[in-house]
């Protein structure tokens, strides 16, 4: 087994790396936090929508660009082996086009990890979505051991629903949550492990798992 670096002695993390053809998926640093957030602030979706399930987009650009700072931050800070959020930055081309999240609550017990993303305006619309989600799915399937993965989105978001049928998710049920004080209806998704080995399509290679491990409670 690996050890982690002396610049990462305390948070092993910071030296995983996830690529894939295109893209590099790593724990943001202060420098890339700061290009993380001025991408959120520069928009995610058109103003007349709301695709994700909390409404974190209201508000004026530097205040968005502000609370994805700190929420990272929040991940870091509230990680522990049963309860942990990866938020990860996702760099093209060496430069920041997004953020792809992994969750497990307690992974270890469960296998389970539910995965949600977002994409800067000028990003979208060029596969990255999916191949992003791809390096996700990877580093759950084959790193870390999962049984399954799941996702959600709303039944009107096409793009969110798109990616996730293009890997090999099946329906699995609907439910209803209250975003901007309406009803609005969720699509629930699940892939199993056969289901992701059959719709294999982007390479992935991970570094830098062997030493944090354990921070994923396997």
């Amino acid at each position: 087994m690996s050890h982690p670096s002396p610049n990462h002695r305390y948070w092993p993390l910071r030296a995983l790396r996830i690529r894939t053809p295109r893209l590099e998926l790593r724990l943001p640093d202060g420098e890339l936090l700061d290009e993380l957030a001025a991408v959120a602030a520069g928009g995610v979706h058109a103003p007349d929508r709301m695709p994700f399930l909390v409404p974190w987009t209201d508000g004026e650009p530097d205040e968005v660009g502000r609370a994805t700072y700190q929420h990272v931050l929040g991940t870091v800070a509230g990680w522990t082996a049963q309860d942990w959020t990866l938020s990860l930055a996702v760099l093209h081309e060496g430069k920041v086009v997004g953020r792809q999240d992994v969750m497990g609550r307690e992974f270890g017990v469960r296998r389970e990890v539910l995965t949600g993303s977002w994409l800067g305006l000028p990003h979208q619309g060029r596969g990255i979505g999916t191949e992003m989600r791809a390096a996700a799915l990877h580093l759950a399937f084959e790193g870390l051991g999962a049984r399954y993965a799941v996702s959600d989105a709303r039944t009107d978001n096409a793009g969110s629903l798109g990616v996730s049928r293009r890997l090999g998710y099946q329906s699995d049920g609907l439910q209803i949550q209250v975003i901007r004080g309406e009803a609005a209806t969720l699509q629930r998704l699940r892939l199993d492990r056969t289901g992701w080995e059959k719709h294999r399509t982007v390479d992935v290679g991970v570094e830098g798992l062997d030493a944090c491990r354990s921070d994923f409670g396997v």
